[in-house]
């Protein structure tokens, strides 16, 4: 018996125009999602990276906290962070340990009225050389 291979094949017709319609709403949803909020997330992991890099750092447990704050803010300049508030950094001494903390929020519109706000929280411990 021989199956009629014609009707198989008209039932394969292949996507929707609805379903390519929402396939291109989720991709484009997400591609603004990644396109607004990406550089704040770079930001934050240069403040890490800017952060991380003042451990050993000759002198800084002798340095005050507004010293402190200043080289934290050089660094970040140079790496072209400016949406960081200094205030937003707090530092404290214990002995020859620095603790340095980072509590912010940064906010991106992502359309007309739509905002997404996205919030970091650091500590690190450091001590100097």
């Amino acid at each position: 018996m021989k199956r009629n291979t014609l009707t198989a094949m008209s039932r394969q017709q292949g996507a929707s125009a609805l379903t390519m319609l929402v396939f291109v709403l989720f991709f484009g949803g997400l591609l603004t999602l990644i396109i607004k909020l990406g550089p704040i997330y770079m930001d934050d992991i240069t403040i890490q990276e800017a952060l991380e890099g003042l451990d050993g750092t000759d002198g800084l447990s002798a340095m005050g906290p507004a010293e402190v704050r200043r080289l934290i803010t050089k660094r970040l300049s140079v790496n072209n962070v400016r949406g960081l508030d200094p205030k937003a950094i707090t530092i404290d001494k214990d002995g020859n340990l620095v603790l340095i903390k980072v509590e912010y929020s940064a906010s991106a519109n992502l359309f007309r009225n739509v905002d997404a706000v996205v919030s970091f929280n650091h500590e690190y411990e450091m001590s100097s050389k």
